[in-house]
């Protein structure tokens, strides 16, 4: 059963995976994403495939993990006999409340900055995800693993995420599946899963440009802004949305070339805020 359950969670990754595509991208790129799909879903015996298309009408996160006794989406607390049987691992087994399928998951990196309190005012925009302390001005590394490990590390050394490590690891398996450089020398690597706390975003600018993608040799395909995001599985939605509005602002030639030209924390993260407070509700 463990080997259904790594089919039916990398069937939902490829779906996810699209949906950030058609964000990124419109239309494109859909055709190599769709055969894996189809490939994937067809290797699923007739009943698994069945409840994972019926699940994924209503919603595209089909499989979730259990998280401290509760269902990380719809926050079901789970009868221990439940969270047992899901670890065993010998059947599928669904949530009671949401009805989607449980699996109980390898340690996973932690949200460990704690909420805000009642009284603080709601911040607004990319202030609901970012600050100015995960603002990295200059990239050191010339390559995406590197780039990646420095802003796991920021975010890990600012005591918003523990595991830095597992977070690399994480967002470069993603990477290996199809690479989150788009457009206009952008990319976007992320780790989704993470338990508890909210969606966290930080920002690397390379002035160099790294080489993300395979066909990336020239000045005009280097990525030079990366936005790393963790992401909890009952936050995926609104990953989508700060996709969206992210895509949006950096669609623009002047937002990214004042993005790339300051210089130090407190610059980048005023453009930041500057670039996505009409996009970033």
């Amino acid at each position: 059963m463990h080997s259904i359950i790594n089919q039916l969670i990398q069937l939902q990754e490829l779906t996810l995976i699209r949906d950030e595509q058609k964000i990124a991208y419109g239309s494109a790129r859909f055709e190599e994403l769709d055969t894996s799909i189809k490939t994937m879903a067809s290797g699923l015996i007739p009943e698994h495939r069945t409840m994972f298309e019926k699940l994924h009408k209503k919603d595209h996160n089909v499989i979730v993990p259990i998280s401290d006794g509760i269902c990380s989406v719809c926050g079901l607390k789970l009868p221990i006999s439940l969270v047992q049987a899901v670890r065993l691992a010998k059947a599928l087994h669904n949530c009671p409340n949401c009805a989607r399928i449980l699996y109980y998951p390898e340690a996973a990196p932690r949200h460990v900055r704690g909420a805000p309190r009642r009284s603080e005012p709601r911040k607004p925009g990319i202030q609901r995800f970012s600050a100015q302390s995960l603002m990295v001005p200059n990239i050191e590394s010339a390559n995406p693993e590197g780039a990646i490990r420095e802003l796991a590390y920021k975010m890990e050394s600012e005591g918003f995420v523990d595991k830095a490590d597992k977070l690399v690891e994480r967002a470069l398996q993603r990477e290996f599946i199809f690479s989150t450089a788009v457009d206009h020398g952008i990319a976007f690597p992320h780790v989704r899963g993470v338990e508890g706390g909210s969606l966290t975003l930080s920002l690397g600018i390379s002035k160099k440009g790294i080489k993300f993608t395979q066909n990336g040799d020239d000045e005009k395909s280097l990525t030079k802004i990366i936005f790393f995001i963790v992401i909890p599985t009952a936050a995926s939605a609104f990953y989508l949305k700060l996709l969206a509005g992210l895509a949006e602002a950096f669609m623009k030639v002047e937002v990214r070339k004042a993005i790339i030209a300051e210089k130090d924390q407190e610059g980048l993260w005023k453009a930041l805020i500057k670039a996505t407070r009409i996009t970033v509700k």
